[in-house]
């Protein structure tokens, strides 16, 4: 694992591996007030508390980096045991509706709709509890209302950036020149040695994207050509 930068060390932090789509859920929390956020929360969601109360934190808010149903499945049954609000991008509110249908397609069964998002989760927002900054970077393209989370030496990029690759844009709502965007216009301006921990597969560092995923060494070539 790459060594985490000091400020990142002092937060309460801990990833699982969740449901079959194998998403990264995170548990990012304050050790001064044990208050924490959920990120993705894509299933399993007694895996998930167990997981905050081993980090000595309670989940006081709910984020879903994009509203795809492998990151919002557990949203409602968290939700019931911890009454912490809902954040969702505007933009994916329809994707969100159309979880039971998606979860037909994909699983072959039904399932209830997330329930509607508490708050609005906005570009330039501040995600704050006591020891904890996570500022909301709109990053469209794997969907409309996709959004990244970054603090200072870190970043969730939800399905946005991986590891050698990006999100895939061929499901509704995706647009692959405007992930691409997003990524270059977003993304790439943080430090180098900012760990990305994607929302599947594993972390890396937007210094080594930089070098060596294709896809941006492609996208910053074409826009060099133009």
């Amino acid at each position: 694992m790459t060594p985490m930068p000091d400020n990142v060390v002092q937060l309460a932090l801990r990833g699982v591996v969740v449901g079959l789509f194998r998403t990264n859920c995170y548990v990012v929390g304050s050790r001064r007030s044990g208050e924490a956020i959920c990120i993705d929360p894509g299933d399993e969601p007694e895996t998930i508390l167990a997981l905050a109360r081993d980090l000595g934190v309670r989940i006081t808010r709910i984020v879903a980096s994009h509203a795809h149903l492998d990151h919002v499945l557990a949203v409602a049954a968290l939700q019931q045991a911890t009454g912490a609000p809902f954040l969702l991008h505007p933009a994916d509110e329809a994707i969100a509706r159309a979880v039971p249908e998606a979860a037909l397609q994909w699983l072959g069964r039904r399932v209830p709709a997330p329930p509607a998002p508490t708050f609005a989760l906005n570009d330039g927002d501040d995600l704050e509890i006591a020891g904890v900054h996570l500022r909301v970077l709109h990053t469209p393209g794997h969907t409309p209302g996709s959004v990244s989370l970054y603090t200072p030496g870190l970043l969730f990029s939800g399905d946005t950036l991986f590891r050698g690759s990006i999100g895939r844009t061929d499901l509704p709502g995706g647009n692959p020149r405007q992930i691409l965007r997003s990524i270059v216009d977003r993304l790439l301006p943080l430090p180098d040695e900012t760990i990305v921990l994607p929302g599947h597969m594993q972390e890396t560092t937007i210094g080594a994207e930089r070098a060596t995923n294709p896809f941006i060494l492609d996208e910053l070539q074409r826009r060099a050509a133009r």
